[in-house]
């Protein structure tokens, strides 16, 4: 009996939570509010994406010395300088981009994230430190959240955990992996290639089922294509995974100049949600080593048929919206 049966139960319960979510990913639940100044000091806003429920239920806190009433922001000779929070943001909404255009036709992108609720709004004149660290806080854990969040890239990499059963080759297999999808993303990011976001999304289900289909084909004592070379099907994956981690930055009105570091810290934040679970399920395998649990025989098998059947769940729905908006 061998510690990796515990992922069955990881799979299984996984499987289980995941059936009953929607067959849609990365549809963040995003608002983009922009503020153009049209004279010192006073500026002009509007909604140019809303969150589902409408503007009317966000409730955006503007510097003390600025005084709200959309359209029109009045921050006086002070400018718009300080913190911009929102009270409520959270189920209704993911996150908000704020887009600030001076009078000298300078626009600056502040992200607004439930794990970063406060940010602040730099003048022209404000240190660069600044700048950085406030992105870098607001990527990372823009990364973290979207990894975290991300059930079908958990569970691929769950499904390549059970297949390379860990040691050296499962840290160069999730290396291989995280070389894929850091390309891909940044290639994506900056326009270099593109994909349409419904087919993609279809692709990365049907990588989840080619790899239920290597564990099953594993079990019944074949050497599947991962077996043999995990770390060629990890990068070629990982390659379709980034373009689907970059929608998560797609139509946040970046700047071109602050794109690079944004880009960084996101993929940083990444990885830290990534290394976090692979860490949980490793951790999970030891104790069940230590508690020397014992799962019935017939259970064996359930946990591949689950990967397979969640992630093909995923796929039909996925191609049944692409072909309707074909």
């Amino acid at each position: 009996m061998t510690g990796w049966r515990v992922l069955q139960v990881v799979l299984l319960a996984l499987a289980a939570l995941l059936h009953s979510r929607p067959a849609t990913a990365h549809q963040a639940t995003l608002g983009v509010l922009e503020f153009r100044e049209m004279r010192p000091g006073v500026f002009i806003g509007r909604w140019t994406t809303l969150p589902k429920d409408g503007a009317n239920r966000i409730e955006l806190k503007m510097p003390a010395h600025c005084l709200l009433r959309l359209p029109e922001l009045n921050c006086g000779d002070k400018g718009l300088v300080g913190q911009m929070t929102i009270a409520n943001l959270g189920e209704d909404m993911s996150a908000a981009i704020i887009r600030v255009t001076s009078l000298n036709g300078e626009t600056r992108s502040y992200t607004i994230s439930a794990a970063n609720p406060v940010v602040t709004v730099l003048g022209t004149d404000a240190p660069t430190l600044d700048t950085w660290l406030e992105l870098g806080k607001t990527y990372i854990n823009l990364g973290i959240d979207h990894i975290l969040l991300g059930a079908d890239h958990l569970l691929f990499v769950l499904g390549l955990i059970w297949i390379v059963q860990g040691g050296w080759r499962l840290l160069k297999t999730i290396t291989a992996f995280t070389i894929g999808h850091s390309a891909s993303l940044a290639a994506t990011a900056f326009g270099w290639i593109g994909v349409p976001e419904g087919p993609l999304n279809a692709c990365i289900a049907l990588s989840i089922v080619f790899v239920g289909v290597e564990i099953v084909k594993q079990q019944r004592g074949e050497i599947g294509l991962t077996a043999r070379y995990p770390w060629a099907v990890a990068f070629s994956f990982g390659l379709v995974h980034g373009i689907g981690f970059a929608s998560a930055l797609a139509g946040l009105g970046l700047e071109r100049r602050i794109l690079p570091a944004a880009l960084l810290f996101f993929n940083v934040g990444v990885e830290i949600g990534q290394i976090l679970f692979v860490l949980l399920v490793l951790a999970l395998i030891w104790a069940h080593r230590r508690l020397g649990a014992v799962l019935p025989s017939w259970g064996a098998e359930l946990p591949a048929y689950a990967i397979g059947s969640v992630s093909m769940f995923w796929f039909l729905g996925r191609l049944v919206r692409v072909l309707a908006l074909a």
